[in-house]
């Protein structure tokens, strides 16, 4: 049920990767403020799912191909008359290093964790330019702000994110279109579960999937991942009027992991 006097009531909200994890979590939280929301993504069953549980608009569509992109925007502006705001959410994978990596993987992990926010943006900005602006939120991860090993196109991707981020900043704010991007550490979503499963069964000491999770936040200051609910949260807020005097920023939600200083926690390990 939308809540009376919200500040995105009435908005139409994009959300790419809306049939799953942090993507459907940003769908709920619009739907749940009365917003309008559109969720894409290329596998029709998770989005008819999650757009009948949350009362949302499923749109079938490849973000990272351009006439797809169009068309889906095409048939937004169609329906609902505008776009307000855009959350760049879709991403996947790119796990391997660079030695490791074929051309084919690596056109692969850019297509999908930058590919689908430039072109999905380039494709959106014409709707939100004819109505004097709205928000663009993309959603990088902390894999681009650190590296981790061998996920070498992941990392690129999301480093390119923050890029794009900064780029369209520069050139659309003072046309009304505000840019910003999040970067989350370890969220619980399917894919997430999924490399803590694979985690658990070439490590002997990690039991299941809960004790992955447990594993690799030993060192984040909460304790913790996080869960998509929270930074739904937090991109609600840069996709609206509450951020309105933001703009280029890179809001990080790891739990503090980007604050530890790595050689020191050998020394916390040691009870020192």
């Amino acid at each position: 049920m939308g809540t009376k006097n919200s500040d995105v009531q009435g908005r139409v909200v994009v959300v790419t990767g809306g049939g799953t994890g942090i993507g459907a979590a940003i769908a709920e939280r619009y739907t749940d403020d009365g917003a309008t929301v559109v969720i894409i993504g290329r596998r029709i069953g998770p989005l008819e799912e999650v757009a009948a549980r949350i009362g949302a608009t499923a749109i079938v569509a490849d973000a990272s191909d351009g006439a797809s992109a169009r068309a889906a925007v095409e048939e937004i502006v169609e329906r609902f008359g505008t776009i307000d705001v855009l959350v760049a959410n879709a991403g996947g994978h790119g796990f391997a290093a660079v030695g490791d990596t074929s051309d084919e993987d690596w056109d692969s992990a850019i297509k999908v964790n930058l590919s689908t926010a430039f072109v999905m943006a380039r494709e959106a900005l014409p709707a939100l330019l004819s109505k004097g602006g709205g928000e663009i939120v993309i959603v990088s991860s902390l894999a681009g702000l650190f590296a981790g090993p061998s996920v070498a196109g992941y990392t690129v991707g999301k480093h390119a994110l923050i890029g794009l981020t900064k780029s369209l900043a520069r050139d659309y704010s003072r046309k009304g279109v505000r840019v910003n991007a999040v970067c989350p550490g370890w969220v619980r979503t399917p894919m997430a579960d999924a490399e803590m499963d694979e985690f658990a069964s070439h490590a002997p000491e990690i039991a299941d999937r809960d004790a992955g999770y447990a594993a690799v936040t030993r060192d984040v200051p909460l304790g913790r991942a996080a869960e998509p609910s929270e930074i739904a949260s937090i991109v609600r807020f840069l996709g609206s009027s509450q951020s309105s005097y933001m703009t280029g920023s890179v809001l990080v939600a790891d739990g503090g992991a980007h604050i530890v200083d790595l050689p020191t926690v050998a020394f916390e390990h040691a009870g020192m």
